[in-house]
């Protein structure tokens, strides 16, 4: 998926976001809007939104000395969620469809982007979950993701945000784990989940987990490490969290099965659907199937 206009909008808030979130120095917040104007004045507009938004909080990072501007609310949400786990997984066990609930509370739990949302506090997070327990929601994807899970022999679990990593550990106890590896970033990158997420709330103890090797908020392969593109390769299943993985692999001919919360207008029209559905789809590439989508 390409950057459109109405992305414009959107990085520079972000990046005005995450500079106010270090230092309330102006100044620096001034070079922060100049050098981000300066690359979306020079940005290839066939590239995906995150490779841009990549370029934007490494600037960032370099002109405020901070190397994870978003590490307090990723601490934040990873210990809100843990606290929701037991209960959570009580929910999935005592549902009359332990899958199709695992799969509500994934997408819920994609409500917590900070690259999206800005600004995001611990009741947002418990209407979404109720909203996504209660909410009409299409499963005619179910049956083929239980079927492709049931065939497959080795699933690549690509991981969103921190906090967010918890409700896919609840998603993760509903399959079977023996086949799943776990994929994090591999550098700090906006709220996104890194090894030290994963370790935080036990994933590790659960499933393989490895780092993509790069610091993009989604899935650019070319700048991904050759250790993780060999194991994207050998997938024969992908569960790709989030709009950033979607925005990245949405024109990747593989087998992939993309679980979020369409949050902005631009990612809910090239899906085709309304801003805050419940989106689980699996990729149209897998049938050869592109879609030229315009804004």
């Amino acid at each position: 998926m390409r950057i459109y206009i109405d992305c414009i909008p959107c990085f520079l808030r972000q990046s005005i976001e995450a500079a106010r979130r270090v230092t309330p120095d102006p100044c620096i917040h001034e070079q922060v809007v100049r050098g981000v104007l300066g690359l979306i004045n020079n940005m290839d507009t066939r590239q995906t939104p995150p490779a841009i938004a990549q370029h934007i909080h490494r600037l960032i990072r370099d002109l405020t000395g901070i190397e994870d501007p978003y590490l307090g609310v990723k601490k934040q949400f990873n210990a809100i969620a843990m606290q929701l786990y037991p209960k959570l997984r009580k929910t999935i066990l005592d549902s009359a469809d332990p899958l199709d609930t695992a799969v509500r509370l994934a997408i819920a739990g994609n409500i917590i982007d900070f690259g999206v949302m800005g600004k995001l506090v611990e009741g947002d997070l418990h209407r979404t979950i109720s909203d996504c327990l209660t909410a009409d929601f299409s499963d005619i994807q179910l049956e083929p993701f239980r079927e492709a899970v049931q065939n497959a022999r080795d699933i690549l679990y690509l991981a969103d945000n921190a906090g967010e990593i918890v409700f896919d550990r609840l998603l993760i106890e509903q399959l079977p784990r023996e086949k799943i590896t776990v994929a994090v970033k591999g550098l700090p990158i906006i709220n996104d989940a890194t090894m030290d997420d994963a370790v935080s709330v036990g994933l590790t103890e659960l499933v393989e987990v490895i780092d993509n090797g790069t610091d993009v908020p989604g899935t650019v392969l070319d700048c991904c490490s050759v250790s993780f593109r060999k194991r994207f390769e050998q997938a024969d299943l992908i569960i790709a969290k989030g709009q950033g993985n979607y925005e990245t692999l949405s024109d990747v001919a593989k087998n992939i099965f993309f679980i979020l919360k369409a949050k902005c207008q631009v990612v809910a029209h090239h899906l085709g659907c309304e801003v805050g559905k419940m989106v689980f789809q699996r990729s149209k590439t897998i049938c050869g199937e592109r879609e030229n989508v315009e804004i």
